[in-house]
């Protein structure tokens, strides 16, 4: 089984939702876990909307710091900041293979609630595809 780091900066969207995509595809094969460099120290109520509404078990998911794994070893660190937004993304030392997906933050969309529920599964749109095309054939 391949563990995986998921991060992102709040920690509430982006890497909640692909830590779990990751748990819910990858079966057997992957243990994913997420954290943030800036954790908000909470889940986006959309972001466990769309998981749930795509079929998705969410468990308890919960805004967590960079530093909660310190010192663990991940076979893979998963960044998903958007480099459009000039984000910032963390940084974790360690001997992981690294992959980065430019993907936006919905926490930034405000509008209607049916606009937010299009932004937010787009974003899980883009990472379900990247999970399946370059993480489930990852070697």
């Amino acid at each position: 089984m391949k563990n995986i780091l998921v991060l992102c900066i709040g920690n509430s969207c982006r890497s909640i939702m692909a830590e779990a995509i990751i748990n819910h595809l990858g079966g057997k094969h992957f243990k994913a876990v997420s954290a943030g460099s800036k954790p908000t120290g909470c889940v986006h109520p959309k972001a466990i909307e769309t998981l749930k509404r795509h079929g998705i078990n969410v468990g308890e998911p919960r805004s967590k710091s960079l530093n909660e794994f310190t010192g663990q070893d991940f076979d893979l660190l998963i960044t998903v900041c958007d480099a459009a937004a000039s984000e910032s993304c963390p940084v974790f030392l360690g001997k992981h293979k690294k992959l980065h997906w430019s993907i936006p933050d919905p926490a930034d969309a405000i509008s209607s609630e049916e606009n937010m529920n299009a932004v937010f599964d787009k974003v899980f749109d883009m990472l379900k595809i990247r999970i399946e095309k370059k993480l489930l054939n990852y070697d």
